[in-house]
């Protein structure tokens, strides 16, 4: 499926507005994220928490009655069993979380700040899709394509 022009902006203006929380919230300056993971801060803590609180049940909620979302499509949840590749993933963001003081979204927000060296951990963000697809192609023996949250697998030629 090949989004419209009216889906681009729709993204586009959620995205800014989740770009303004963060930027709100502190979450793309170094020093918060280093005292949360310092577990000097609880604030971000908090507001994860309370992010997941209140949009786990609504989203359950939704789903259940079988709500549309805004683009039209029918509300489902992605549900899937913990593997040991999501372990590895999750310590290996983890990680780089803790060594850049930020994540993806924060990094744009970062970079829109005008704090230029966010642009280091931009380009570890496509490197590291990047292994990780050349890894998924290695061992399913198919191509990746998609981006990293609509990914899809096709037979190598």
């Amino acid at each position: 499926m090949t989004p419209s022009t009216s889906h681009k902006i729709i993204g586009l203006l959620f995205g800014a507005g989740f770009g303004f929380v963060l930027a709100a919230a502190n979450l793309h300056e170094y020093k918060t994220i280093h005292d949360m993971l310092s577990l000097k801060e609880f604030d971000v803590f908090l507001l994860m928490g309370g992010a997941i609180g209140v949009s786990l049940p609504l989203l359950a909620l939704l789903e259940r009655n079988g709500a549309k979302t805004v683009l039209g499509g029918t509300l489902s949840l992605s549900r899937s069993p913990v593997k040991r590749q999501n372990v590895v993933g999750g310590a290996l963001f983890g990680i780089g979380w803790a060594l850049s003081g930020t994540c993806p979204a924060p990094a744009l927000v970062m970079l829109a700040s005008g704090a230029g060296l966010a642009i280091i951990t931009i380009i570890g963000l496509f490197i590291g899709l990047g292994l990780r697809d050349a890894q998924t192609s290695r061992a399913t023996g198919t191509a990746v394509t998609g981006d990293g949250e609509h990914r899809e697998t096709v037979a190598a030629r």
